[in-house]
């Protein structure tokens, strides 16, 4: 498969895949109402629980996942992926009880692959000088998904809050059937390196790694900059709900404005920014507008003025693409599917503290025994510790320079 073709293939991929999980969000919370019985700011503890069973599954099997990539290629790691993640949308779908859903949600953490193993072949395909670029098509899938999915998913939530859940397993049955039938593989045979239980596990990745000392620091800025993002997927459709009084239709057009304006910023601006400011310039940039973001929506005392500071935090979309090109360029081909792990690890580790602290400070903040009403004091705190994040990031100013010119 040709270049073109491979990163098309990516980029499709990966808008059906979101727009599966995009189908899911503006229900959730009504969902978790249904079955439990309890009020809105219960339900967003059980959100935070639920998010936390997911990334523990994510955290012990993507570095095995990326390492299975690096032996036998992307192609079956991805397939197999995305075939079991739509059986999960199914037991989602299906379940009447929490039980059903922890159980769901585990086993779609373990196959949740198709992130790293599209970083990865997006790697394999993609010289070092295109990198940012290309890892910037994941964005464009992220936001065009995010402009279908959530919107999709507010109408048929809005017919039945179980509709999304089947929507979304026939897109991803749809999305396997495509890459059997046309993905090929992008990691020649030669490349392969042999596989070995003691890399495939978090800690055994991470001593890999470490062998690229200025990865560290690298990896330790995006883990703070990833737990705060998590506000967006984890407090998003509460906040809202219980700010602004928002039905599903509202958080999923929300949602799709928010795809909007990714692919504006990865679509466009990325690719010019990217080579006019280069990386680490661009990266410091999208982790202070994600700063002001989170401060901006904190205090947004409207609807028309939390839509302008959507439209801000998209900026913050240019940091992942900046990032990950400047630790792709540092590692070979063949430990590309390891290196994909270990970001997944460290996103999962991230999803684990970062919903759980979030949701928390939301239901804290906003039951009736609060001495303290603040709703957005999970946005409060994600803006605290992403300037944290962006404190670690200017201290790496000088070794990413060494990265970028010097390739050590």
């Amino acid at each position: 498969m040709s270049k073109i073709h491979a990163l098309t293939f990516v980029t499709i991929t990966l808008f059906l895949d979101t727009v599966g999980f995009g189908l899911i969000i503006p229900i959730f919370p009504t969902l978790l109402v249904e079955i439990t019985g309890g009020d809105m700011a219960s339900s967003s503890a059980m959100s935070g629980y639920l998010t936390t069973v997911f990334a523990v599954a994510q955290l012990l099997f993507s570095p095995l996942l990326g390492s299975l990539s690096d032996r036998f290629g992307r192609r079956p790691v991805l397939i197999t992926s995305l075939f079991f993640l739509s059986i999960n949308f199914l037991i989602l779908g299906l379940a009447d009880s929490l039980w059903l859903l922890f159980l769901g949600r585990v086993l779609t953490g373990i196959t949740a692959a198709t992130y790293a193993t599209a970083s990865a072949l997006i790697a394999d395909v993609s010289p070092s000088s295109e990198r940012a670029q290309n890892f910037g098509l994941m964005g464009i899938a992220f936001g065009l998904g995010f402009i279908c999915g959530p919107a999709l998913g507010g109408v048929l939530g809005s017919w039945d809050v179980r509709a999304p859940f089947f929507a979304a397993a026939g897109l991803t049955l749809l999305n396997t059937m495509y890459g059997l039938f046309f993905l090929q593989e992008t990691l020649p045979k030669e490349q392969r390196r042999t596989f070995a239980w003691k890399r495939a596990n978090p800690v055994g990745a991470m001593r890999q790694i470490s062998r690229y000392p200025a990865l560290s620091g690298l990896i330790a800025c995006m883990f703070l900059y990833a737990i705060g993002h998590h506000v967006f997927p984890s407090n998003w459709n509460f906040y809202t709900i219980e700010r602004f009084a928002w039905s599903p239709l509202d958080v999923g057009l929300s949602l799709a404005f928010v795809g909007v304006m990714a692919v504006a910023v990865q679509g466009g601006l990325l690719r010019w920014v990217i080579p006019k400011f280069g990386a680490e310039r661009v990266a410091c940039f999208g982790i202070g507008a994600t700063i002001l973001a989170y401060l901006g929506v904190a205090s947004a005392a409207s609807v028309t003025t939390l839509y302008i500071w959507i439209a801000i935090s998209s900026l913050g979309g240019l940091t992942g693409p900046a990032v990950q090109s400047i630790m792709t360029n540092q590692l070979p081909q063949n430990e590309q599917g390891e290196l994909q792990g270990v970001i997944a690890s460290v996103n999962s580790l991230a999803m684990i503290l970062g919903p759980l602290a979030i949701t928390q400070s939301f239901t804290y903040f906003t039951s009736p025994t609060t001495p303290i009403y603040l709703p957005s004091a999970a946005f409060l705190f994600a803006a605290a510790i992403t300037v944290i994040s962006l404190g670690i990031f200017v201290r790496q100013a000088s070794r990413l320079n060494r990265l970028l010119h010097s390739g050590n």
